[in-house]
């Protein structure tokens, strides 16, 4: 335990220390617009996590189910298990890509700043915000960007592999006729388990995309049968791989 408490330490500081030396180039890709300077901000965030990963010996290996096209958009969902994700993601989507992300996050010193360059905020008690942050999605798909979603909204914080789902990305890609995308975060948990953030390790981090499930011909109508089909997959697979929520770390 005091050995991850001083590892867990040593990564935050490496965490901030990485954000500082990035930050102000992130303040000059913010005069860019939202999506050139989105587009800039996003990669700098890469190049963060390909320093910052290193630092803490994590190290991120990508399992490809079938072919993945980067020039495509798509409608990209995700579990989330941890804090940790945030970061992960963007060692997963190497290609033009916005999350959508609480408000929250956004008050945060520097971090917040950031943040909300690079992706797309949400106030879900807000419904004249939700209907803004759905109208910034569809033009940044229109414009061939992919959207990142974490259909579950908040932190699976049971036994079973994934919590119900919001409809909002399934909405999303039927609207616009954007396939989605299952991708997996494996290892999350084991490297920072939401119970504290304290308690982080080093190792592996398996990110598995999985087939994506086409749109078309789909209406509103069929929100909820898009939403079970990508629910029933996923929970099958985080099955098969192995996941590790609420087990022995």
């Amino acid at each position: 335990m005091v050995l991850r408490f001083l590892y867990s330490i040593y990564a935050f500081i490496t965490f901030v220390a990485v954000m500082l030396l990035i930050f102000p180039f992130a303040v000059i890709a913010g005069f860019f617009g939202r999506i050139k300077g989105g587009n800039m901000t996003i990669r700098l965030c890469m190049l963060w996590a390909d320093i910052w990963f290193p630092l803490i010996f994590i190290w991120h290996k990508k399992k490809y189910e079938t072919p993945h096209d980067k020039k495509r958009s798509y409608i990209f969902v995700s579990n989330h298990i941890s804090y940790l994700d945030a970061a992960i993601l963007v060692k997963a989507y190497r290609q033009p890509i916005r999350p959508l992300g609480k408000v929250e996050m956004s008050k945060v010193p520097v971090f917040g700043f950031i943040y909300r360059n690079a992706i797309v905020t949400v106030d879900r008690s807000s419904p004249g915000n939700r209907a803004a942050s759905v109208r910034i999605l569809k033009s940044i798909i229109s414009k061939g960007i992919s959207v990142l979603v974490f259909p579950e909204g908040t932190f699976n914080m049971g036994t079973t592999p994934l919590k119900e789902f919001y409809d909002g990305a399934f909405r999303l890609a039927i609207e616009t006729q954007t396939p989605v995308k299952p991708v997996l975060f494996l290892d999350a948990y084991r490297r920072m388990p939401y119970e504290s953030l304290f308690r982080m390790s080093p190792g592996r981090s398996r990110i598995v995309y999985l087939d994506e499930i086409p749109v078309q011909g789909l209406t509103t109508d069929d929100v909820k049968l898009l939403k079970e089909k990508v629910y029933t997959i996923m929970e099958q697979k985080l099955i098969e791989y192995g996941y590790a929520w609420r087990k022995p770390l």
